[in-house]
């Protein structure tokens, strides 16, 4: 639900340059902004990293792009589908106390700024209108002027001013369009309720104060309404001598958090008072944080219009709503743990694809899951590629992956993986040799605690010789492996999205990811099943891919064969040394019963030959996986993705 408290007008929405793009759209103010001009005009898209999150969950999925801002690439991709004249840039990241992670702090705030503008200057757009913070200014926070000096004092206001400084000398000195808004405290609906004035609301609903910081620390508090306002009416005003300007986006009232509790008890009637200095503050808090926006009132024509007492009640409203809807508030604070991302690596498999879709339907429905099911066909010589195409239009929740050729089972987890939006991944292979049926009890042992749940083949529907060699596979492998492997634990597994994260870091090329599973560690438990044969066509599976899948797993999680031939020429040599004094010993006392001949000359020249050549192999075994790696060729490569039955190319 949005608020259409004082938005702009529809007249102003619609004198906008379209189509519209909305980076950043499943945050906070995107979505607000996004859902604004939406009510007016179809031209505008919501682009979204991977998910689109509770805040766009009723939107359409027409109006939805996914872009990585961190893709050159991607951003291409998307300027060459859409052609946006206007672009709000809404992203960021870092503004929350548990967003601790620099690295994607400067990447996110940064750097992605700079991908973007380097790809949208060769585009004829009309407008860039950035979300800066006014974090920029740091210690220089009590209504500083925007030519005031900045002095910022944390990853995220260093990584925002960072950004600001580019867009400034690309608007100045290069003409790209660029206005930067640096926005204080915005608040309003969608805003996430572990915030100040949703928590100041939720307590107030039941007449109950939430823990406070200090009652002298101030803010700007500016309602979301007011803030789209300023993105519209930037959008409208830009020309050449605004480009790269900097404006303070504010209300210019200094609101300490005294003044907002005694606001609150008028508002919701609270008969306690107010416990101040109970909740620490954050690390780069400072007292007088409030704007001075001046230069917005003049040269955009722009000022706050909402009261804070008005936009209080507003977001009250809205909150309200969410209750009597009964929906699903846990959602906003982040907190849902049942979304499943069920990935299935097809080859040769378009028989199977439909009714592996109709069983993962069925299971996903019987435990109540919120899902998505990514089909990736992994190069497939068949009909694969039409059968995702049409169960992707029957079914929103439902994406295809295409590979330009055959990169193996492993790459195709790992592909669908990267662009994976739920809580957790499940893995499966296309041809049903996996039940999706076992896929409740893997959720039940995730709901438990467990972060890792895989399947455990206790018996296997195949001929008593082959079922004997993979058994004996795992258990030389888990004797050889210098980690605790699982024995019989397929790919077939349900994993935690922190885990998936982990799995993700790794760099190499070389994938045997069921290792890779046991090394992460966190919680983990296997599930007993039988695993049936494969019900259409022949097993991909042969004696020579049984050979390479076990030197895939040994040779990346064991130095045993290095140590056995290490082991075995110490033996040899202290064999020969004993032997070479034996024969001495004999040919100087017994002469005539020393050994003699060739015979003894040729058995010692093949063993020894023997065993270097095996050490040569094993060695080169080893140097072939550090080539592959040092190589760093890509590890897979995305021909298309298709999303609605409509297949997104890349260039």
């Amino acid at each position: 639900m949005s608020v259409s408290h004082n938005y702009t007008d529809k007249q102003s929405i619609q004198k906008l340059d379209g189509p519209i793009v909305i980076i950043g759209a499943s945050g906070f103010i995107g979505a607000n902004l996004f859902k604004h001009i939406n009510k007016h005009r179809n031209d505008v898209f919501a682009c979204i990293h991977k998910s689109k999150g509770w805040r766009l969950d009723e939107v359409a999925n027409e109006n939805i792009v996914q872009v990585d801002i961190n893709n050159k690439k991607s951003i291409k991709n998307m300027a060459e589908k859409i052609k946006p004249k206007v672009i709000f840039n809404c992203s960021s990241y870092g503004g929350y106390s548990f967003e601790k992670e620099t690295s994607k702090i400067i990447n996110t705030n940064y750097l992605a700024i700079t991908k973007l503008v380097n790809v949208l200057k060769d585009y004829p757009i009309s407008s860039f209108i950035h979300s800066g913070s006014s974090s920029e200014y740091g210690e220089n926070c009590s209504g500083p002027s925007e030519k005031e000096i900045c002095s910022p004092n944390s990853d995220y206001s260093m990584s925002k001013l960072a950004a600001t400084n580019f867009l400034v000398n690309s608007g100045k000195n290069f003409n790209f369009p660029s206005i930067i808004l640096r926005l204080y405290s915005v608040y309003g609906p969608l805003e996430d309720t572990s915030r100040l004035i949703p928590s100041i609301i939720s307590y107030g609903l039941k007449q109950e104060f939430p823990k406070f910081v200090s009652p002298d620390i101030s803010r700007d508090f500016i309602y979301i309404s007011d803030v789209c306002n300023a993105f519209i009416k930037s959008a409208l005003a830009i020309k050449p001598d605004l480009y790269g300007e900097i404006f303070n986006i504010g209300s210019g009232i200094k609101a300490t958090i005294k003044d907002i509790a005694i606001i609150a008890k008028k508002i919701f009637k609270i008969s306690d008072e107010p416990s101040f200095g109970s909740m620490t503050s954050r690390s780069w808090d400072l007292i007088n944080w409030y704007s001075n926006p001046k230069k917005a009132n003049e040269k955009l024509n722009w000022e706050a219009k909402v009261s804070i007492n008005q936009g209080l009640e507003s977001t009250t409203k809205w909150l309200t709503s969410l209750n009597d809807k009964n929906k699903r508030t846990k959602n906003i604070s982040m907190n849902n743990k049942k979304s499943i991302s069920a990935i299935v690596a097809c080859y040769k498999d378009e028989l199977a694809i439909p009714i592996m879709y109709e069983s993962l339907i069925k299971t996903f429905k019987k435990n109540d899951l919120n899902y998505e099911i990514i089909f990736v066909n992994d190069g497939s010589p068949d009909n694969s590629q039409q059968v995702i195409k049409e169960l992707t239009k029957k079914d929103k929740n439902v994406i295809g992956i295409l590979h330009s050729r055959n990169f193996g089972s492993q790459m195709a987890f790992r592909s669908g993986m990267e662009i994976s939006t739920k809580d957790s991944v499940v893995l499966l292979d296309g041809d049903l040799q996996d039940p999706p049926e076992l896929i409740s009890e893997f959720y039940k042992k995730w709901i438990e605690g467990y972060e890792v749940v895989y399947g455990k083949r206790i018996k296997r529907e195949m001929n008593r010789f082959w079922e004997l060699q993979y058994k004996l596979f795992y258990r030389i492998f888990a004797l050889f492996s210098y980690i605790k492997m699982p024995h019989d634990a397929g790919d077939f597994s349900l994993i935690d999205k922190k885990v998936v994260k982990w799995l993700l870091q790794f760099p190499e090329r070389d994938l045997f990811l069921r290792g890779l599973r046991a090394y992460v560690g966190f919680k983990q438990i296997g599930v007993d099943y039988i695993r049936p044969e494969r019900r259409f066509g022949k097993t991909t599976n042969s004696f020579y891919k049984n050979i390479d899948w076990a030197k895939k797993g040994i040779f990346s999680f064991s130095n045993t064969p290095l140590t056995i031939m290490t082991t075995s020429g110490l033996i040899l040599m202290l064999l020969s040394i004993i032997i070479i004094l034996i024969v001495a010993t004999l040919r100087i006392l017994y002469p005539d019963i020393a050994p003699r001949g060739s015979t003894t000359l040729l058995i010692a020249i093949l063993s020894f030959g023997s065993l270097n050549l095996l050490a040569v192999g094993i060695l080169g075994e080893y140097i072939a996986k550090i080539l592959i790696e040092v190589k760093a060729r890509p590890r897979l490569i995305r021909e298309s993705i298709i999303r609605n039955g409509k297949e997104e190319y890349f260039e």
